[in-house]
């Protein structure tokens, strides 16, 4: 994000105000997944193939793993489109949760190139979905590359252990751009308390590890 808090343009155009350092941060980061998630609106925005770089790939299949993270796609509505370069890319499975409401031709489409995981509510179960990612798909670990909606969605419920964040040296201002945690002027149901666990500055980009701390629950 920017200094101000801004995650990309009012125009929601491509995250392209970052360095190269971070870009390979980000590659690095997705390489320790075993699922990596994004929601429809950034991937139509950025169209991106969440893949890893080779030398990432290899250093995955040495450690036993597959050599790319499986790769998600939350999509309430489900009009996705096909031809985005992620299903141009075999480099790992694609599961998209999505619910009944994906037109019939969109899941016709789809099922040649996604697994498709159909709810029958109205919107997609975000810790259902995780849920089914940890055992049936055997993903303990799963990397969240937005966009804001689908974090805000994930922190409200009480969904993220862990937060990587980039501040990058520009300003953008403006309401009508978009910060982490989206553009809703509410506040979040409750505040979200976080542990900074890591930082490093490379040029003028300061990398920030954050633990999510979980309120306790009280035993009955």
């Amino acid at each position: 994000m920017t200094v101000d808090g801004k995650t990309t343009t009012r125009n929601f155009t491509p995250v392209d105000f970052t360095s190269r350092e971070d870009k390979l941060h980000l590659f690095r980061q997705r390489a320790l997944a075993n699922a990596v998630l994004i929601g429809h609106t950034s991937l139509k925005r950025d169209n991106v193939r969440l893949g890893i770089p080779s030398e990432l790939q290899k250093a995955r299949k040495k450690q036993g793993q597959t050599p790319a993270p499986i790769r998600v796609i939350v999509s309430d509505k489900g009009k996705i489109d096909n031809q985005l370069n992620i299903f141009q890319s075999d480099i790992s499975p694609i599961i998209i949760f999505s619910t009944r409401r994906m037109p019939a031709k969109y899941q016709q489409a789809l099922r040649g190139k996604a697994t498709l995981d159909l709810a029958t509510t109205q919107h997609v179960d975000l810790a259902a979905m995780l849920r089914t990612l940890r055992y049936k798909y055997k993903a303990r670990t799963i990397a969240c590359e937005g966009g804001p909606t689908l974090f805000r969605a994930l922190l409200e419920r009480g969904l993220v252990d862990q937060l990587n964040l980039t501040v990058a040296p520009y300003l953008f201002g403006g309401a009508n751009a978009p910060t982490l945690t989206g553009l809703s002027k509410q506040f979040l149901p409750i505040s979200v308390h976080c542990s900074l666990t890591n930082m490093r500055v490379v040029g003028n980009e300061c990398f920030l590890t954050y633990r999510i701390k979980h309120p306790r629950r009280r035993s009955k």
